[in-house]
This record gives C-alpha cells, structure tokens and sequence, in this order.
C-alpha cells in the first residue's frame, strides 16, 4: 500500500505519546507537536500571529498576622462565613491549660478546643513532635507505606480490641467511614436495603450521612430531599430497651435489613448522658442476633477523656467498629476508624480513601499523644481530677439549687444542668468567661467541663471557684 506525501507530512508533524496516569493506572494519550511543523505552516503560506498575551491578575499577598491588631474581626465578618456564633474573644496565644487573648487577658480553658488539646496549649513535646516532622516529611498521600501511619495504627489496636485502623482527617469523617462501612458490610450479606439505627439527641458529625445519623432534627432543617435526610437510618430513644428493640424489629421488617446500631458511649451534644450499661449490652446482642455491626461513637469521649482509654470500657461491651478524633491529635487534624474481625476486611483498594488521611505530619502528632498518655500516667489524673470535678460541681449545685441540677459525667467529660427558667446555659458559660474561665454549652440547658486532660488539682479548684463566682453573678 503506497502512502502519500501528505500522510507523511501529517504524520512527521504530530507524534502519539503514550503517558501512564499516577492516579488512575489507565495509560493517557499525549498529542505532541513535531519540529517539522514549522516547516509545513510555513510552505502552505500561513501567517502565524502569535497569540496575545494574557493580561495578568495580580496576586495580592495574605496580611501579615501581626498587623491585624483590632481588625480581625471586621476581616472575620467580610470574608468567613457566618457558620458559627463566635464569643468576643481573639486568641492570641495559650500555654498548658491557659489561653491569652490579643488584649492581654488570660482564661483558664476548660473547653480545650472542644475536647481536643487533650495536652492543653504549646505542650513541648507534641511541638517538638510536629516540627522534626516537618523538617523531614509532612505529606505524600495513600499511594506510599508510611511509617508514622503504621505505628500509630499498631497502638489503637494494641490498646482496643480492633484489628486495623483506616485513617482521615475529623470526627465526621471517622463516622462517615464508619456508615460506609456498615452498608458495605451488609451488601455482602446480602442486604439490599440497609437500616443503621442511631439515638436521639446523639451526634454524628455535619457531612450529609453523619447528619443523617444525628437524630436531631434541628440540624436537618434546610438539607433535605422532599423533607427526608438520607434514607436507611432509624432511631430510638437513648438507654431505652424496649424503644432499641422496636427500631430493630422495624429495620428488619418490609425487606429491610439491620446493618449497625451506631451510638456514642456518652451523649456529649445531647446533654452529657452516660450510657446505661445494660441498655449497650442489649445493642450488642441485638447486633450479633442479627449479623450487624456495633459502632461506637468515640470521637469525644475517647483518648482517655473518660479515665479510661476508650468510653465502651466503661460499659463493658466490645463494639465492631469504633471512632476517633479531636484528642487524637491533641488538635491537629486527625481522625481514624477502627475495625476487628471481618469488619477490619471488608474495605478493599478503592472502596474508601482520603488524600490527607493518616499523612506523616498528623500521625507524628498522634504518636506524641499517645506516648505522653503512657508516659505521664494521664489516665490516673483524669479519674482524679474527674472525681474531684464531680464533688465540686455537686457542691455548687447545693448551694445554688435554683440555678444548678444535676451533676452528670465521666471523668473530664462533666456537665451540669442549668434549671433556672431566666437563665440559660449560655448565659453562665458567658458569665465565666467574665470571670476569666471558658466553658461551652452541651445542649441548651448543660454547661460543659471539657478541659485539657493534664489540668492540675490547683487549677480545677480555680476553675470551680471561678464558676461559683459567674452563678452568683446571675443567681442575684
């Protein structure tokens, strides 16, 4: 077969590369101009008009930190959006359980981040642990064995009866890997619709399907579809057998099948509730009857905030699937999903991923927390200063017992109701803070004692002290 001049012309000016593709393994063709192109547009006697510039956007460079002085605020309100009810207060710095503000004035933090600087504020050994991290290698993603990852999984499992860990970046994303999970799980049982029962005033996370598993229907409102969140959870009243055991009947009914019950050990956001020991016990028994799967919610109440390692400890149960985050990292951002059993193989390449998760960086943060936890006796703190928090919190509530009820928790996971009918729970956490002590609401009618797992007997009587001030104030 004669080929022509033209084809060869055609063929000299543009050559086929063949480019294989990091992320997808698919081989990607490239089209490349050859040098003889020149040539050719210049024997056909075609101009070539170079192309005009693009006029250039000039990159205008971030505000220096220290220039803001007053003004973050103002910066704050123009340019974040209004997701969050933010106190007047701008940090500037914290060390151990204390934060200074950019005025100058100091807080005892028993809200440490919302139970995450579970080491308090510049504790040295997890900065020294992030910046030698930094000097050798912070990111490169889930395509590498990363050393860090693995030790940090080898601890959860060794210290939990979990098998193996998958890795993120928050809470929610631990919960959401959990639910993916859980369906998975029961498609290869054969479930084809799939029903995961939550609890009441529980707490998932704010990504659609956590949202979904937080029975509260005041964080759904405006992210539905024709008035539903997403299909395939059900709900029951928490510590409540006989309303557990109706969810069931009703997730396996109608060619449904149960999936997983997923619940927190201790209802943090719904009002500090311990769960009942009995009331777990029956989930458990309920989930192996039906080959379904037990997640545990630990994303605040694990890492040793309870006095123990992990809050199921506390109700004797060993769940399939359990949660963690914020303490994880003692505040960098982490988060991991561990699993025992066939739970632990039933994601394969592909089925779930997450480019940050598990990087150097947080997993070397991890490891600090961990090691400072065994190396320092954290535990044993943490069930005495629990203990003494508890007595305290109980003796404010007898001297002010129109304003304070009852005194509920697990060792640094406390709250305490606020009964008056003209005072509200925000309104004392805003009264401590006059009082130069932060706390944050559980609820709407808790206040909430979450500080840093290290905090000293000296310092919680001065956060006690200065919470008996801030009732007075609004009890007269």
């Amino acid at each position: 077969m004669k080929t022509s001049y033209s084809s060869l012309a055609f063929l000299a000016a543009v050559a086929v590369v063949v480019v294989p593709s990091a992320t997808t393994g698919f081989v990607v063709p490239t089209v490349v101009a050859s040098s003889s192109t020149s040539t050719s547009t210049s024997s056909l006697n075609v101009a070539a008009e170079p192309p005009s510039a693009p006029s250039k956007k000039l990159i205008s460079p971030p505000k220096n930190i220290a220039d803001l002085k007053d003004t973050s605020e103002e910066l704050y309100d123009d340019n974040v959006q209004s997701t969050y009810g933010r106190y007047k207060l701008t940090i500037d710095s914290g060390h151990g359980c204390y934060l200074k503000t950019t005025d100058g004035k100091e807080y005892l933090d028993c809200v440490s981040g919302i139970a995450t600087c579970a080491l308090g504020h510049n504790n040295p050994v997890l900065t020294e642990a992030i910046s030698n991290q930094m000097k050798k290698v912070h990111h490169v993603s889930n395509l590498y064995y990363i050393p860090e990852q693995a030790a940090l999984a080898e601890w959860l499992c060794a210290n939990s009866n979990a098998d193996k860990a998958f890795f993120c970046n928050s809470g929610a994303e631990a919960n959401e890997a959990a639910i993916k999970l859980a369906r998975r799980y029961a498609s290869n049982n054969g479930i084809t619709k799939p029903v995961i029962i939550s609890a009441h005033q529980s707490f998932h996370g704010r990504t659609l399907a956590a949202l979904s598993a937080t029975q509260q229907p005041k964080y759904h409102k405006g992210f539905t579809y024709d008035g539903e969140m997403v299909q395939g959870f059900d709900a029951c009243t928490y510590n409540n057998i006989a309303e557990l055991e109706e969810a069931v009947i009703r997730a396996t009914s109608d060619g449904k099948g149960l999936a997983a019950i997923m619940l927190e050990p201790l209802q943090g956001e719904g009002g500090i509730i311990p769960g009942n020991v009995d009331f777990f016990k029956k989930a458990r028994e309920l989930c192996d009857k039906h080959k379904a799967l037990l997640i545990i919610d630990e994303v605040q109440a694990g890492m040793g905030r309870t006095g123990t390692l992990w809050g199921h400890e506390q109700l004797d149960i060993i769940p399939d699937v359990f949660t963690s985050a914020k303490a994880l990292g003692g505040g960098v951002p982490i988060g991991a999903m561990m699993a025992r059993g066939d739970a632990a193989s039933t994601f394969g390449p592909g089925d779930h991923a997450s480019t940050y998760g598990g990087n150097p960086l947080a997993c070397a943060a991890g490891l600090a927390v961990a090691k400072y936890i065994c190396d320092n006796n954290i535990l044993d703190n943490v069930e005495a200063r629990g203990q003494q928090l508890k007595a305290g919190l109980e003796k404010l509530s007898k001297k002010y017992p129109t304003v304070l009820g009852d005194v509920r928790g697990w060792g640094l996971l406390r709250g305490v109701e606020c009964i008056a009918d003209d005072i509200t729970a925000g309104e004392l956490v805003a009264a401590a803070m006059n009082e130069g002590l932060l706390l944050v609401p559980a609820g709407t009618n808790v206040v909430r004692f979450v500080p840093p797992l290290i905090i000293t007997e000296d310092e919680l009587n001065i956060a006690l002290d200065r919470l008996d001030a801030a009732v007075k104030s609004k009890a007269n």
